[in-house]
């Protein structure tokens, strides 16, 4: 009997101005076995030799979608999946300009009949570092941060996992979805701008009726230590409030947990002074009254 054909697969990269770990990710990219059929690479405006890196680029199957501006990861990641989706894949498999899989990666995963299927991240010393939640609590409205327990925090390392970890959200590294998912649940939110955006579509895709595994055998290495600190204050801050009250005014299990944002910007803005001063609540003040115009998610694409 002839085996059914293998899915087609395109990866979706997003880069912005870090044309060393690209150069890193796109020589990953060419070692995998099976290699996928496309890699559409978004240059979000870069200004530091990423365009002259893409075009010198020999890496078959190579796409390049350059926007005039920075979209920021979730409008690259919006703009990368559609155009994968408007080409016909089988499957896309998304995942930022820092990481590296393993050669074997890729069939790993597609060895997987699965809709939604995680490749599981380790830092450059070979060690766990899959902070993908394995508990996501919108349920709860004294649990102050939803994130209860990740993978890193479950195991102590990738051999002490089981083969699969059921997911409740997902990293845009090393997130590989079908088709159909797309078609369910639509694109990537760019709204976000950056953080969240991959909470927001994992958080669709459940409640869509898809689980999401991470395989612990698919092995995806990151280049630089994983960080998760911001200043509050910054830019990036604003970003990262805005989009977590965001994430409780959509999903939110009940209106307590949907008035959460209200108490975490009012405490902010209390202890503000002794935090990130007055840049930090304004900041907070700022993202809790823009998260409330973000409540409604995009609608799911036509079927072909």
């Amino acid at each position: 009997m002839t085996p059914p054909p293998r899915e087609s697969t395109a990866i979706v990269v997003v880069t912005y101005n870090r044309v060393a770990l690209l150069e890193g990710m796109l020589a990953g990219l060419a070692r995998l076995d099976p290699a996928p059929e496309a890699v559409i690479v978004v240059d979000n405006a870069s200004t530091d030799g990423t365009a002259a890196l893409l075009a010198a680029s020999t890496l078959p199957g190579l796409q390049v979608v350059t926007s005039p501006d920075n979209l920021g990861g979730a409008g690259g990641f919006r703009a990368g999946v559609s155009a994968a989706f408007e080409q016909g894949f089988d499957r896309i498999w998304l995942m930022d300009d820092d990481v590296v899989p393993a050669p074997e990666c890729l069939g790993v995963l597609l060895s997987y009949d699965e809709d939604c299927l995680m490749a599981v991240r380790e830092d450059p010393r070979g060690d766990l570092a899959e902070y993908a939640a394995t508990r996501f609590d919108l349920d709860r409205p004294w649990v102050i941060k939803p994130k209860t327990a990740s993978v890193v925090s479950t195991f102590p390392d990738r051999a002490s996992m089981p083969p699969t970890v059921e997911l409740e959200n997902v990293a845009f590294e090393g997130f590989l979805v079908r088709r159909r998912v797309v078609e369910e649940i639509g694109l990537p939110d760019d709204s976000f701008f950056i953080f969240y955006d991959d909470c927001d579509y994992a958080i669709r895709a459940r409640r869509a009726g898809f689980r999401i595994l991470a395989v612990r055998d698919a092995v995806l290495v990151r280049q630089l230590d994983f960080d998760q600190q911001h200043d509050l204050s910054s830019w990036k801050g604003y970003y990262m409030y805005r989009n977590l009250f965001a994430v409780h005014f959509r999903y939110g299990a009940n209106a307590a947990v949907r008035l959460k944002p209200w108490l975490i910007a009012l405490v902010v803005v209390l202890l503000s002074p002794l935090r990130g001063g007055r840049a930090e609540a304004r900041n907070v003040t700022r993202a809790l009254r823009d998260a409330r115009g973000m409540k409604a998610p995009p609608t799911p694409l036509p079927r072909a």
